[in-house]
């Protein structure tokens, strides 16, 4: 896996300029980008719920393994050489719990991205990561946070037409890896999270802090939201925005329809409109 531009893209989402990742296969030919989300992110274009991406709910949905399986190979069936939406998953499992097992059943199941629920702490950002990543192996130029994800890859590589060696080699997270597939979406939908933004966006191989409202409202005692968000809600809001542009990481939200144009304006680019 090549990291050497792992710098120059983080810089490069801080300022929300276009950065264009080339990936080069063994041939030196440029190679397909697999996850639509990461696609439009590495062209400062917002990933949109429903056209670019799949909001697979696990957490207030039922976790039932078998229906993601069924979901997954409807999509395979639209597919030439990739999936026509990416599927992320949204776990039950909250910061605090343990997720790895889960993790690593959704992800050999073929998804492109898992999102972590109420993550609080530097501490729980960095769990999250290192069970989307492999072990290190030799000659790994990025080799922290220190992957665990257990060795179960073929369902995993058909779902994405690859081989298995070279669906490894994609099966990391962007853009710690900026060839990888895979993206960490940690949710920020606490006073606490809030709380710790910066130390919980510095986490190496976290590609994406998204943002609860609802969730965060309650949290912080000004909720449920209607049509408008109470003023401390947004205060929270630009906080995490803030700190996703200082470190270099994505920002994203469920949000109001009527104001996604408006969240895609002040930098947000993973969006699930409602």
């Amino acid at each position: 896996m090549n990291h050497s531009c792992v710098h120059l893209l983080r810089v490069g989402l801080v300022g929300l300029s276009t950065i264009f990742l080339v990936d080069m296969g063994a041939s030196g030919q440029e190679t397909e980008r697999f996850n639509l989300v990461i696609e439009q992110i590495e062209q400062d274009a917002p990933a949109i719920v429903g056209e670019h991406w799949q909001f697979i709910d696990m957490e207030h949905g039922p976790y039932l393994l078998g229906r993601l399986e069924e979901r997954l190979a409807g999509l395979k069936q639209q597919a030439t050489t990739r999936l026509p939406i990416t599927p992320f998953v949204r776990l039950p499992m909250e910061g605090d719990e343990t997720a790895r097992y889960a993790v690593k059943q959704v992800l050999d199941l073929g998804v492109f991205g898992v999102i972590f629920p109420r993550v609080e702490t530097k501490a729980q950002a960095e769990r999250a990561v290192s069970a989307m990543r492999y072990p290190p192996q030799r000659g790994e130029t990025a080799p922290t946070p220190v992957g665990l994800r257990g060795w179960g890859p073929g369902r995993a590589a058909r779902l994405w037409n690859l081989p298995v060696a070279e669906y490894v080699q994609r099966a990391d997270l962007w853009p710690l890896d900026p060839a990888g597939e895979l993206l960490a979406v940690i949710m920020i939908e606490s006073a606490e999270g809030v709380a710790n933004v910066e130390e919980i966006a510095s986490v190496a191989g976290v590609g994406a802090l998204f943002i609860g409202p609802v969730d965060l409202a309650m949290s912080l005692g000004v909720g449920p939201p209607g049509s408008t968000l109470a003023p401390e809600t947004e205060t929270a809001i630009q906080t995490v925005l803030r700190a996703c542009k200082n470190s270099g990481v994505v920002c994203g939200m469920a949000d109001s329809n009527t104001r996604s144009q408006q969240r895609i304006a002040e930098g947000f680019r993973l969006l699930l409109p409602f």
